[in-house]
């Protein structure tokens, strides 16, 4: 029986305002625990919540760049469970009446539909350590804008790719810096089967807070690998039930964790302490204003510079990157080197020491002066490579290296003509060879005068050159 995949994902992230969603506290990251806390997010007795209206703004910043449509009016419900990390026994989120509803990103075979996207205040931090537990409430009351897809993605693949085209769109328009290993943004997958032709929702299951998107496709295979083994053996009904598990990446296996609560098991109700939002006309028109999204600026590199989808694409994927190369691109540097020394070059070298563009040791300004100096024939392409690493470990510009390594190019006719003379009268025999029509020696004297020059004549130069001696 052939088995059609049906995957729906719900994200978190952690909006980058100064201080959280209820209070004063600040939401600064890895400080000492419980430093950042006071009695809103304590929930002592007589603490009472104020909306952070920045976080308002940022979702509307979100809602317009997923196409969605802003809430004018949104109201907060208290969601009631407990675990140790939640003082007040229960989260003040949006269920009844989300601010961001309705949108939509597409990928490449589909169009994702949002749902909804909601505010809430994020829990603490449970801290295991051998015999016993801590508990750190730095966390407790950032904002969160919680990101629901239907049912629509009909692989791991596809549930990626969406993944990362949201994770783009929220670095674009600066409401996140969604850094996956702090937890800033976090996955749960919902994942369940159904015969091929089916329309029938079956059982699904949550996989919960799993933070790379490697381990999402690896988590979301197993789960579906699982569920077909279990109705192919015919204890379907048995096994897949509706229930949370986690995903162990040393094991590449899910676990069951307890069982998936209805809504009616969290006894939602509006929330007494908090006013309706209210947001007025003339900050939804100017939050709703937002920079160049990631498949705009994709789409421009393509039609005004010319640059392949696929380079576009990846130029394009992360906001970082892109700015590094329109740096490039304002101070000088040609086009077509500039996408080539950036995409090959550059972050070849970073991925090999893991590192983000963000942290590269060679600035936009230093890729700049090493591609003009290519441009303008100074340094050979070989020559840049060499430069290129040199810089990778040192902090010096691009012209004290080329001095330093003595790459300089050499355009000189004069000096090139010197060293052809030279490699003619002492290769007389295969002067005679390639006169009398063995044309494949003639890469033997390019090669034998870049060797005398040490690499630094001119290519150009040095083909121009001997075929006219020859």
């Amino acid at each position: 029986m052939n088995f059609e995949v049906v995957i729906g994902l719900e994200v978190h992230t952690q909006l980058n305002t100064n201080t959280k969603l209820f209070c004063s506290c600040p939401t600064s990251f890895n400080e000492r625990e419980n430093k950042n806390t006071c009695p809103t997010c304590l929930a002592l007795p007589g603490a009472l919540p104020v909306i952070n209206k920045s976080a308002v703004q940022k979702s509307i910043q979100l809602g317009t760049a997923v196409n969605a449509t802003v809430n004018k009016h949104s109201t907060f419900d208290r969601k009631n469970y407990f675990y140790p990390d939640s003082p007040s026994a229960y989260q003040i989120t949006q269920l009844y009446k989300p601010i961001v509803e309705n949108g939509y990103i597409d990928i490449a075979n589909r169009r994702v539909t949002i749902d909804r996207a909601h505010l809430e205040a994020d829990a603490g931090k449970n801290i295991h350590e051998s015999s016993y537990s801590k508990v750190d409430l730095n966390r407790a009351g950032t904002p969160l804008l919680e990101i629901v897809t239907a049912p629509d993605m009909r692989s791991s693949d596809e549930a990626i790719e969406y993944l990362k085209k949201l994770h783009s769109i929220i670095r674009y328009v600066d409401i996140s810096d969604a850094n996956m290993q702090e937890g800033s943004f976090r996955c749960d997958a919902n994942v369940s089967i159904r015969p091929k032709g089916d329309d029938k929702l079956y059982t699904r299951v949550e996989i919960k807070n799993i933070n790379s998107f490697r381990f999402i496709q690896k988590a979301i295979d197993y789960e579906v690998e699982r569920q077909i083994e279990a109705w192919e053996d015919g204890v379907y009904d048995s096994e897949v039930w509706q229930e949370t598990r986690l995903y162990d990446s040393v094991k590449n296996e899910t676990r069951s964790m307890r069982g998936k609560e209805e809504a009616a098991d969290y006894r939602y109700f509006p929330e007494p302490d908090l006013l309706e939002v209210e947001i007025p006309d003339e900050v939804m028109a100017k939050f709703s204003q937002i920079p160049e999204l990631p498949t705009e600026k994709a789409e421009r590199f393509q039609t005004e510079l010319k640059i392949s989808e696929y380079d576009s694409g990846v130029i394009s994927a992360v906001r970082e990157l892109a700015d590094f190369f329109e740096t490039m691109l304002k101070l000088g540097a040609s086009t077509k080197n500039s996408v080539s020394w950036l995409t090959s070059e550059l972050l070849g070298r970073l991925n090999k020491r893991n590192l983000e563009i963000t942290s590269s040791p060679v600035n936009s300004e230093k890729m700049a002066d090493l591609v003009k100096a290519i441009d303008e024939k100074v340094i050979s392409g070989k020559a840049g490579k060499d430069i290129l690493d040199y810089l990778m470990d040192n902090d010096i510009s691009v012209d004290a290296t080329i001095e330093k390594l003595g790459l300089k190019q050499v355009n000189d006719d004069g000096a090139i003509l010197k060293i052809i003379d030279e490699i003619i009268a002492n290769n007389s025999d295969k002067v005679e060879q390639y006169r009398g029509g063995k044309d494949k020696l003639f890469g033997f004297f390019v090669g034998q005068v870049m060797k005398a020059s040490k690499g630094s004549a001119n290519p150009q130069k040095v083909n121009q050159l001997l075929k006219e001696k020859l």
